[in-house]
């Protein structure tokens, strides 16, 4: 399936497991895949869901609030360092500059030990169920379509058909209507295909 997948569609599924990563969550949900479409390069999706009036800070905040994160550092630690003058995201930035991308991030789970005593690794980084969800129903939006590729907006499709998922909770909350959703993505996509050949 991956091979059908657009570039931009590609870095989306990559930039939803960085999503996971930094909020310190050990699945990748249809929150990150939300996420990740909330970042411009995600092209067509993103360019749906901000006309929708969402944007990527707003949503995150979103997810936090229902999720929480086990990050190094809340909300209110974020805003402890602002107030003394440090901008975290600054020092992020150089730490991983110097010490390579993760840096901050907290240390991977012990192996456990399974039957017989073998060490069973964490499982961390891997698509959830909804997620995996997600990326079935957008595969299945592109064969609807009659298309040969699987974009961001079919990711977006995805999202909003599988409806249980916690990305359609922060879009609800958010008070985007999903069905009015789908009728853009679908718009955006005629518009972009041209007329049928």
């Amino acid at each position: 399936m991956l091979e059908r997948f657009t570039t931009a569609a590609r870095t989306t599924v990559l930039a939803a497991r960085t999503e996971a990563r930094q909020l310190g969550h050990p699945q990748i949900g249809t929150e990150h895949l939300l996420l990740a479409l909330l970042r411009p390069e995600s092209g067509t999706a993103y360019e749906i869901l901000t006309t929708a009036g969402l944007d990527h800070a707003t949503t995150t905040a979103a997810v936090t609030r229902l999720v929480g994160t086990i990050a190094p550092f809340g909300p209110g630690d974020v805003a402890a360092l602002e107030a003394i003058g440090i901008d975290l995201e600054a020092v992020r930035t150089r730490l991983e500059e110097t010490f390579g991308p993760g840096a901050l991030d907290p240390a991977p789970p012990k192996p456990k030990r399974g039957l017989f005593g073998r060490r069973t690794e964490p499982r961390t980084g891997r698509f959830g169920p909804r997620a995996k969800v997600v990326l079935e129903l957008a595969l299945r939006e592109a064969i609807r379509l009659h298309h040969n590729h699987i974009g961001t907006e079919h990711l977006l499709l995805g999202i909003i058909r599988e409806q249980q998922g916690l990305a359609a909770k922060v879009l609800t909350d958010a008070g985007v209507d999903l069905r009015e959703l789908r009728r853009s993505t679908e718009t955006a996509i005629a518009e972009r295909s041209g007329p049928a050949s």
